[in-house]
């Protein structure tokens, strides 16, 4: 088997498969330290248009990013995986990044202007 990343490479999936997947352009609006979770974390409110408003995410990308600098950036995020309990923070959308070369988290985002809220496709 090849390996993505040294783990074994992904099950093969359908257009279906993808189609369940929700992943939407969002504004980030909020950026909080999050000391209290077990890795360096961010804690982000996450503005996704009039359809869906504001989620929260918390993720582990301090090494790039400072809460300051977040704010107003856009970013791509799975918006339709349950809710996850992290420590007292509740986590509604999984925000997309891919690693660098230290395995360190650099967030997805589109590179033109685009309307909040949209779909990737």
């Amino acid at each position: 088997m090849s390996e993505v990343d040294g783990t074994e490479a992904a099950q093969i999936a359908t257009f279906d498969d993808f189609l369940k997947i929700d992943i939407r352009v969002g504004r980030i609006t909020r950026a909080e330290p999050f000391p209290e979770a077990r890795k360096p974390a961010i804690k982000l409110w996450v503005d996704l248009g009039s359809e869906l408003g504001e989620r929260r995410s918390s993720a582990q990308i301090t090494a790039h990013y400072t809460p300051d600098e977040l704010v107003g950036r856009r970013v791509m995020a799975v918006v339709n995986f349950a809710p996850r309990q992290i420590g007292k923070f509740m986590s509604e959308v999984l925000v997309l990044g891919v690693p660098d070369a230290d395995g360190e988290v650099v967030l997805v985002a589109p590179d033109h202007d685009v309307p909040i809220g949209g779909r990737l496709y």
